[in-house]
């Protein structure tokens, strides 16, 4: 199973799932797919949105966000890290009104040491599952008192549209994205396949700039490919997380009971307000 999505270098990107916001890169509803049963049902659209770190966004990209009714931005990165990528000319806080930003950082201060970060620079750099494996259960080591705030949102207060986004919107958010989504039935291609959208979700611009502050860092230094390969979003990576997810950690759910606390009642609710007697609207080829 998979879902048509551009190329990259389309002059757009698939709509749905992605939404223009203007100043904000890979901005999309994570709704729209099938689970395995009931049949018939599928994730509940316009309740959960990913994206990029939103420091560009424009008035209206704002007046965009204001439309689509989100009361609520959480954010995962850290301090240093927002520091350090508004010092690069990005990366600073958004906030408007009517929308609470909720400061939820996977990783600590002091993860963002220079010894730190050139372990899991490298893990990304590796470019295969091994690699991207061992960075996503640093991940998921790291961030069950965040993951967990954005959980009982959706388990209490579904109606109030929310944004999870990191830098990318690619690692931290797309490891909260696949925990739901698995967490609702969604098959692990489907997953997958849904992470992998942020290969074209990234402008060619976005990525270029990355790429340059990435070769200043040592961990990368003369590494181009490695660099490359750190801010991808192949499938296969993600296949081999869920695979890692249910052998360590039993599964999503399993994950999201022992090791962020919610209760089974939570996991019901949270199923109940997101699974919907609706076709799933992305095509298969």
């Amino acid at each position: 199973m998979s879902l048509t999505i551009h190329p990259e270098g389309a002059s757009d990107t698939p709509q749905p799932p992605f939404i223009e916001v203007a100043g904000i890169p890979n901005f999309r509803d994570v709704g729209g797919y099938k689970v395995a049963s009931p049949e018939n049902h599928s994730i509940r659209r316009e309740v959960i949105y990913r994206c990029g770190e939103p420091s560009q966004v424009t008035k209206d990209g704002v007046d965009t966000m204001k439309r689509l009714g989100i009361t609520h931005i959480y954010d995962l990165r850290s301090i240093p890290e927002i520091e350090r990528n508004k010092a690069a000319g990005r990366g600073g806080i958004v906030e408007w009104e009517g929308c609470e930003r909720v400061f939820v950082p996977v990783f600590k201060d002091q993860d963002y040491s220079p010894e730190a970060l050139a372990t899991r620079l490298q893990d990304y750099a590796d470019g295969g599952p091994e690699g991207f494996t061992r960075a996503y259960t640093d991940i998921l080591n790291n961030a069950p008192p965040s993951y967990k705030t954005i959980l009982m949102h959706l388990a209490n207060e579904p109606e109030k549209p929310l944004i999870v986004h990191c830098t990318a919107g690619k690692d931290r958010t797309g490891v909260i994205c696949a925990l739901v989504l698995s967490l609702c039935g969604v098959d692990d291609e489907v997953v997958a396949h849904e992470y992998s959208l942020t290969e074209v979700g990234l402008t060619t611009e976005w990525k270029e700039a990355v790429l340059e502050h990435l070769s200043h860092n040592p961990a990368l230094k003369g590494n181009p490919e490695g660099a490359k390969n750190l801010i991808s979003a192949k499938a296969a990576n993600m296949l081999a997380t869920l695979k890692m997810i249910n052998e360590n950690f039993g599964g999503a759910e399993g994950y999201i009971i022992n090791k962020c606390g919610l209760t089974k009642t939570d996991v019901e609710k949270i199923r109940k307000n997101l699974i919907v007697e609706k076709p799933a609207i992305h095509e298969k080829v």
